[in-house]
């Protein structure tokens, strides 16, 4: 018996099978670009998606795809698509790391229970009624991204037009429990019926049809979980069962996700969110992670991975240059959508070494004061955060792993999943199918290895304060530049 999930990212999708036990057997993946058609958006169309999971289902093992006997979800979270009733998507996605709505967040003034990016679906939603009428009034459906892939396997099946509390809750337009908010929804002026029922992620959300069959290799019929967020599927599939739990994710962006019993007090600057088992999580998002350092990589012309590793941690960091990675605004802990990034400090002795390392650094301070704002609000219980799990693809470098614990000042330990979000997604799957039970969940942890433990070095701790300095001393100036533009 094997349980397939599907992690619909960013700038690429992952599968990955489990069986019985949860023990990954195949895995595999597929990129496709984030476009900028103007300066601020950020899109996908859905069509490359979809072409991504043919290309990476053809790669697993055909005999492993014949044993799948459930799909489960994980996706990007805060984006939306725009859908007809046939479940044909009406135009490109609009995903999280996109700024056009920027300028359309009065309508969430005053205190929020969780923090609103200009990337999530509700000002996303309020763009698309201004500027693309005629798209808006085509829309039946308003789908997060993992939802329209499902409507998509599942032929467009009323089933299947379902989305989950975990997803729901992180659009803007709904409480933190994932209820949509009908008043707020009304004010904007969108159509409540865009937005479709809750489900639980372990939920069936519609069979896989015989089309989406023939195409990936796999068995017709067989049930398909409602799926989660992203982030929620990777504390699943990394073990995180436990208040207190902590894990950090680093990919296109990053997030700082703790486990919590009870829903926890709003904080600015934090996000609580709904797990995908039904229990809380309070979330630092930072929003440039890998997607600023492979700029700085174009930038600085390194051909691979390993040759920007080799030089950047080769060059010894300097004491003068400062990197904000901040290229497409910020979240956690800032919430400024303005934000934008550079070095200073510059000298003609640097090298792009030294300035690869800066990035790295730049990145890590970032996390760090994602991290500083939970810490401050751990709870009565006063939990120090000196130890988290570490997923996520873009965490592999040992160099890089112990910068991060060593300006986070966290000892690591990489769960022994490579693919934590895909786990997490094939056992929801897994329940849906009667196989797993939410009870079952602690026993299905994978193992975690201690990779990084943080040394003491005070030039670190000195070019971090330096950094928050530079980030406070910016921000009036990233807003002047903006309404004077």
């Amino acid at each position: 018996m094997r349980f397939l999930g599907i992690d619909l990212g960013t700038g690429s999708l992952k599968l990955a099978i489990v069986d019985e036990n949860g023990r990954e057997t195949a895995s595999s993946s597929a990129a496709y670009a984030v476009t900028s058609a103007q300066p601020g958006w950020a899109e996908t169309t859905v069509d490359a998606w979809y072409s991504a999971l043919v290309g990476a289902a053809s790669r697993l093992p055909a005999d492993e795809r014949e044993a799948v006997s459930a799909v489960g979800f994980s996706g990007q979270m805060h984006g939306v698509v725009p859908t007809g009733a046939d479940g044909h998507a009406l135009r490109a996605a609009m995903l999280w790391p996109d700024t056009r709505a920027r300028d359309l967040l009065d309508a969430w003034r005053g205190p929020q229970p969780n923090p609103v990016a200009p990337g999530m679906a509700g000002p996303l939603l309020r763009w698309l009624v201004s500027h693309e009428p005629e798209i808006a009034g085509g829309t039946r459906w308003a789908l997060q991204p993992k939802d329209w892939l499902r409507v998509k396997l599942g032929g467009a099946a009323p089933a299947s037009f379902v989305t989950d509390a975990s997803d729901a809750c992180a659009t803007a337009l709904a409480a933190p429990s994932g209820e949509w908010d009908d008043a707020l929804i009304d004010a904007l002026g969108l159509p409540r019926t865009w937005f479709a029922p809750l489900a639980a992620s372990h939920d069936i959300g519609g069979v896989l049809s015989g089309e989406a069959a023939a195409a990936l290799g796999l068995r017709a019929g067989i049930p398909m979980a409602v799926g989660a967020g992203d982030t929620p599927c990777a504390a699943l599939g990394s073990g995180l069962s436990s208040d207190g739990d902590a894990l950090l994710t680093t990919g296109t962006g990053g997030q700082i996700v703790v486990m919590c019993a009870d829903a926890p007090a709003p904080v600015h600057g934090l996000h609580t969110y709904r797990a995908a088992t039904g229990a809380w999580y309070r979330m630092a998002a930072m929003q440039n992670v890998g997607v600023a350092l492979e700029a700085v990589r174009g930038w600085l012309g390194y051909p691979s991975w390993p040759q920007a590793y080799d030089d950047a941690f080769a060059a010894n960091a300097s004491a003068s240059v400062s990197f904000l990675p901040y290229l497409s605004g910020e979240r956690s802990p800032w919430m400024n959508p303005d934000a934008r990034g550079g070095w200073l400090g510059l000298g003609l002795d640097d090298t792009r070494g030294t300035m690869m390392h800066a990035a790295f650094e730049g990145v890590a301070f970032a996390l760090r004061a994602g991290l500083d704002a939970v810490r401050r609000h751990s709870g009565a219980n006063g939990a120090p955060l000196d130890s988290m799990l570490l997923a996520g693809g873009g965490s592999v470098d040992a160099r890089w792993r112990q910068l991060l614990a060593d300006a986070l000042r966290v000892e690591l330990h990489a769960v022994d999943c490579p693919n934590a979000a895909t786990r997490g997604a094939a056992i929801l799957g897994g329940i849906a199918a009667g196989h797993w039970r939410i009870d079952d969940l602690a026993s299905l942890a994978p193992a975690a290895t201690l990779v990084a433990t943080p040394r003491a070095n005070a030039s670190l701790d000195a070019r971090l304060a330096r950094f928050i300095d530079l980030y406070k001393r910016a921000e009036d100036w990233f807003t002047v530049g903006r309404e004077s533009a």
